[in-house]
């Protein structure tokens, strides 16, 4: 079922939802966007919209499924915008029945609402008490009135104050907001239709039904079986989790540091997975930590500080690259500090990062003051004028102070890997519909890993190939609900993916192929384009910014240099 809530009147009603039969996720997500969003209207207008929507295997326990979307126009990019989150968010709508929540229009007065979805269905109630609270104290307020076992995602101050890097932040297992549908500014769109938070309760609703039992339970085994079989998913990223890459992309000399002005960092090892979790072992808190029900590849942690007090979890090796080498920064505490502080106010970790390392370029602050960076994010937080300037995104940031190296794709900051050193991954940020994006086709598995195959990171023979396909393949995978890190197994083990065809044709009763489900990846990024094109983002933006074409990378000398007609090639399908 689908809900539509009305925010101009405070009117909740249901809706079958008939057209969009058979899409789950980031598939749903942008074709109701695509379909039903004014692509010229401005993103915090009234002719935007919020989508919330789970996924095909939501609510079903599908090994490491229990992902769900969000989307809208971008108001970081004018694009359309799909961001998924891990948390038990999407399985207990899921287990709710809820297919999408459709949030329409602007409230008349600016109040804090919450979307409340329980077995009675959904509602709409104010609570004034929330407005001011950044997520923190927002979750611990909510969990306080409704129970600590809802799922929750909300806003901080940043949603509130409608900056173009908000993200929306979700409760883990444990109920901490340690998970965010991050880029692209979801949390400003949430912001200006004036809903502080969704929360669900999933206590007496029944089992999701499927249609084969038998044969969804075999595809999850042959899933499970390949995801607790290959080294990556099953060793490195319990181990040390996504960190594991800080000295892996060090050595390959595709670390953007200081501004990505070079690609290797000599602090790597200080703030890189082996150190990450030596000292989480030792203060006392957790590796190997799932995220959602479902897990079991465990790549998240809780991190503590000296003291032992839980400082933040979730902490993904971007994070840790875009507040730890692009900043010159090699204090992995500082690092933790300063991702607690974005999940609090509820900012795109990546595009803070970024952002601030444009600012050190600029001399607002040096290269490796990492209290000046801490100082910096709650100048974001407490909106003063150049906090606002960070909150806009690094585009903003560079025109603001005059910068040339600015690395954004489409108005949003490149993430951690440098594409003269890593130029599959290059071709992917030139060409995501999204501005630049690692997850929208990580080719950093053949180029760096050997996962999938083996391409050339420093030549650009490949690569477009090797980014189309991934493209294809991640927005199929965005659709099942299933984590991105799955396809590390599936690229290897042809068995995983067919778990994954299994499961989904079991739980609907289809009889589709893997072609089929792929065409279902590519119809999204044709909905995606065609919603891109409406709002005037011509193919010409498929490009990197012009310094990695003429600024040589150290120590490989590289220069970016895939063939921009090549790039235009990426959708010919």
């Amino acid at each position: 079922m689908f809900y539509r809530i009305n925010m101009a009147t405070l009117a909740v009603s249901e809706d079958e939802g008939l057209q969009y039969q058979g899409l789950g996720g980031r598939a749903l997500s942008s074709r109701i966007v695509e379909e039903e969003v004014e692509a010229n209207s401005h993103a915090l207008g009234d002719g935007n919209k919020l989508v919330f929507v789970t996924s095909l295997l939501s609510g079903t326990g599908a090994p490491n499924g229990g992902r769900m979307s969000l989307g809208g126009k971008s108001p970081l990019t004018g694009t359309i915008k799909e961001s998924n989150v891990g948390g038990p968010m999407g399985h207990k709508l899921g287990r709710l029945g809820i297919r999408g929540i459709i949030v329409e229009g602007l409230p008349q007065e600016e109040k804090a609402y919450v979307i409340k979805v329980s077995t009675e269905g959904v509602s709409l109630e104010e609570m004034p008490e929330l407005k001011g609270l950044n997520i923190y104290d927002t979750v611990a307020k909510l969990q306080e009135k409704f129970g600590s076992k809802i799922a929750i995602g909300c806003i901080g101050t940043a949603g509130e104050h409608k900056m173009a890097s908000a993200c929306v932040g979700f409760t883990d297992m444990e109920g901490s907001p340690t998970r965010q549908a991050g880029r692209g500014g979801l949390g400003a769109v949430m912001g200006s239709k004036g809903i502080k938070a969704l929360i669900a309760d999933d206590n007496g609703a029944k089992v999701v039904s499927l249609v084969d039992e038998a044969a969804f339970r075999a595809g999850s085994k042959k899933l499970a079986n390949a995801l607790l079989t290959h080294p990556v998913t099953s060793q490195a990223l319990p181990a040390y989790g996504t960190a594991v890459l800080v000295n892996i992309l060090n050595e390959a000399g595709g670390l953007p540091t200081r501004n990505f002005s070079v690609g290797r960092f000599e602090g790597a090892n200080d703030i890189g997975g082996e150190t990450m979790a030596a000292n989480i072992k030792e203060r006392g808190g957790k590796v190997g930590h799932g995220c959602s029900p479902g897990c079991i590849i465990r790549c998240s942690q809780i991190y503590k500080d000296k003291k032992g007090e839980v400082l933040t979890g979730g902490f993904e090796y971007e994070s840790l690259w875009a507040f730890g080498s692009h900043i010159g920064n090699d204090k992995l505490d500082d690092i933790a500090l300063m991702n607690r502080l974005c999940d609090d106010y509820g900012v795109d970790s990546i595009e803070m990062g970024v952002a601030i390392g444009v600012a050190m370029e600029a001399g607002v602050i040096q290269f490796g003051d990492s209290q000046g960076a801490i100082n910096l994010i709650h100048e974001m937080g407490k909106a003063t004028p150049l906090g606002r300037i960070l909150g806009a995104g690094t585009e903003t940031v560079g025109k603001a102070f005059g910068v040339r190296r600015v690395p954004v794709v489409k108005g949003q900051a490149i993430p951690a890997y440098d594409p003269r050193a890593v130029k599959g991954v290059g071709v992917t940020y030139a060409t995501t519909t999204m501005g630049a994006d690692h997850t929208a086709g990580y080719s950093v598995t053949a180029n760096i890993l050997g996962v999938g195959g083996n391409v050339d990171p420093l030549k650009p023979d490949g690569q477009v190939d090797l980014s189309r396909n991934l493209q294809i393949a991640t927005a199929f995978v965005d659709s099942t609900g299933l984590c991105l890190f799955v396809a590390f197994a599936i690229l290897d083990m042809p068995e995983g993916l067919e778990g994954i065809v299994e499961m989904c044709n079991a739980r609907y009763g289809w009889n589709k192929t893997v072609g089929d489900y792929l065409e279902m990846g590519k119809q999204a990024l044709r909905d995606e384009r065609s919603f891109n094109k409406a709002a005037g983002i011509s193919d010409g933006a498929d490009e990197l910014p012009d310094f990695f074409r003429k600024e040589v990378l150290a120590p490989h000398n590289v220069v970016y240099d895939v063939p921009k007609e090549e790039l235009d090639t990426v959708f010919n399908f």
